[in-house]
């Protein structure tokens, strides 16, 4: 009986070691996304300036605000597939922007557009004129992952990766992108994609999970003082039980 106890007891404070660990683990979760947020914040509200000055230092590039002009290239826009918004399927507009002769075009996420199959849209709907200027914000590639086009659509990608991009606008653009914030509208009624906004600033469910972590921890501390002292009565007990059967065979 007093081995299971110790036993028990061992595993409780192993599990209440580690819940600890977990817990503290998810408090720093919640202090990298609170530094990202602030990161975050402070980029998306500062002033936009050229695109060129904002991806000067590539690892500060990220979310900054920007401000280009040039001509969009529709004939070379492409779909961004499985876009969903507020659960609706969708995709989102990716255009080519010709800024001066002597740089590549900076590709443009013109924003989100509903689609019932989140795949085909009717692209000559989606047109904002040519001569444009753009606000908005630096987004990166990502890395290369899975299949990147759609061979049922045309222009149609998966991932935003540079390189299969290139391959397949036939030409090399700049090495970020540019979400569109504010553009056309501002001048006239034209149909617009509707815009993507910065991700949610919140700070997840780190706080909660630590908090949850922490009260597996606590209960596992409690339960090993509930078994000591439930241990210890029946120890008492015993040791009665014990002396009382001596004092009688002593009677």
């Amino acid at each position: 009986m007093f081995s299971r106890t110790i036993a028990f007891i061992v595993f409780a404070i192993a599990m209440g070691a580690g819940c600890v660990r977990l817990g503290v683990w998810q408090l720093s979760r919640l202090s990298e996304r609170r530094e990202r947020n602030a990161t975050i914040s402070s980029r998306v509200l500062a002033q936009p300036v050229s695109f060129g000055t904002a991806t000067g230092d590539s690892a500060t590039a990220r979310y900054r605000q920007v401000q280009l002009s040039g001509r969009y290239d529709y004939s070379r826009q492409l779909i961004y597939t499985s876009r969903s918004r507020s659960g609706a399927p969708g995709v989102q507009i990716l255009t080519p922007l010709e800024t001066t002769a002597d740089t590549p075009p900076v590709l443009v996420n013109r924003g989100w557009v509903y689609a019932p199959d989140g795949m085909t849209i009717d692209l000559s709907q989606w047109g904002e004129g040519d001569s444009v200027t753009v606000v908005g914000y630096i987004e990166e590639f990502v890395p290369a992952r899975g299949p990147v086009t759609t061979s049922s659509v045309t222009r149609a990608v998966r991932h935003l990766v540079r390189d299969s991009i290139e391959a397949r606008l036939g030409t090399a653009v700049a090495p970020f992108l540019v979400v569109q914030r504010l553009g056309s509208e501002q001048i006239g009624p034209i149909l617009h994609p509707s815009r993507i906004e910065v991700p949610a600033l919140d700070e997840g469910s780190h706080r909660g999970y630590a908090i949850q972590w922490f009260s597996f921890a606590a209960i596992a501390v409690i339960g090993v003082g509930a078994v000591v002292r439930l241990e210890q009565k029946t120890r008492r007990r015993e040791d009665e039980k014990t002396r009382g059967a001596g004092e009688g065979l002593g009677g």
